[in-house]
């Protein structure tokens, strides 16, 4: 049964095993998959969504809530949590079902029909499935640090989810990509002090940014500490009292600090989806750029989990591919109907008023 207009009916480890039997089974709740649910829903076509997280939004609620994003269309700056709030509101009116909390553990396909089963024993059946599972089930890189562990979840982070939550320390960060750039240039205005470590005076980071971050640390605003890596930790109790970095010669130097965010990337782990048959280049399934069909009948990947050549990895290239694969779907569920293609501020959004 659908939920009344607008509500989202989540189906988690703590509700009994059911069947469903949907139009379009769509793997992945983050910023790509919920806005699949707003494409199949524009051409009349039900969704069921699952996630192995306890929540919608994939990465940006799970690693960066915080963090602004700068190239969604029509949005100059929004954070990706608000992001996620309004891909949600927007999805709403076409009554998506949320199984949260579970993955899929089972892929099996009967006359023309798929049926995925669940961690938890539900059971859904569908005429397409759209892979959106961002980077596969996910963990931090970690760094090679003795009694790393003992500091973990305290003084040692691998994500920040509220920039409050650091005001007044003082900050180490490690890596050189944008996640470290970002939170460096985020943290400034927060932080007592923020000390950047690489391995090398360059960072992978965009532009501006890596120009930005040289910027504040001319004006004294915060500390570039390169080219070091990290060698120790020390403290008590999980309490972090300094980083020891040591550069390449053997040097080593004591940064005083209470909080090290280690920006190492994540370790991509498909999961049982590496086991269905696909299609897979370095962990990443291989698509049909013009409708991201995969080699399977009725199976579609969008978003960083699928690759092609040119393939760039953006949340507004993914919502290009969402929509792609719900036209190429259209015919799988709705077979013998024609569709006439129409703009959204043609038609509006079905069975809204």
């Amino acid at each position: 049964m659908l939920a009344p207009l607008g509500k989202v009916v989540e189906s988690t480890g703590r509700m009994s095993s059911q069947t469903h039997v949907t139009d379009v089974a769509i793997i992945g709740a983050g910023p790509v998959g919920l806005f699949a649910v707003f494409e199949c829903g524009m051409l009349r076509m039900r969704a069921h969504v699952i996630d192995a997280l306890d929540a919608t939004g994939g990465q940006c609620a799970a690693l960066y809530p915080e963090k602004p994003i700068y190239d969604i269309p029509g949005y100059p700056r929004i954070d990706a949590a608000a992001l996620i709030d309004r891909l949600v509101e927007q999805a709403a009116p076409f009554h998506p079902v949320y199984h949260l909390g579970q993955r899929v553990d089972a892929l099996t396909r009967h006359d023309g029909v798929w049926r995925l089963t669940t961690s938890t024993g539900n059971q859904i059946e569908a005429k397409a499935i759209i892979v959106a599972a961002g980077v596969g089930a996910f963990g931090p890189n970690r760094p090679p640090l003795a009694d790393l562990a003992r500091y973990e979840g305290k003084s040692v982070l691998y994500l920040v989810k509220r920039r409050e939550d650091l005001r007044g320390r003082r900050v180490v960060i490690a890596g050189g990509g944008d996640s470290a750039v970002d939170w460096a240039l985020s943290l400034v205005d927060v932080a007592e002090r923020v000390m950047v470590v690489h391995r090398r005076a360059k960072f992978r980071a965009a532009p501006e940014s890596s120009a930005r971050l040289d910027a504040l640390a001319k004006q004294g605003r915060l500390d570039l500490v390169v080219p070091y890596q990290l060698s120790a930790l020390e403290g008590a109790d999980g309490k972090l009292d300094a980083v020891v970095v040591a550069d390449l010669d053997g040097g080593t130097r004591r940064l005083v600090a209470d909080t090290l965010l280690a920006f190492f990337g994540l370790a991509m782990n498909l999961g049982p989806i590496a086991d269905w048959g696909l299609n897979l280049e370095r962990n990443h399934i291989k698509v049909d750029p013009a409708s991201c069909a995969t080699n399977a009948p009725g199976i579609f990947a969008i978003g960083d989990i699928a690759t092609y050549a040119g393939k760039l990895k953006l949340i507004l290239c993914g919502f290009s591919e969402a929509a792609m694969a719900a036209h190429a779907i259209h015919p799988l569920v709705h077979p013998g109907e024609v569709l006439h293609f129409e703009y959204s501020t043609t038609k509006g959004v079905p069975g809204s008023s």
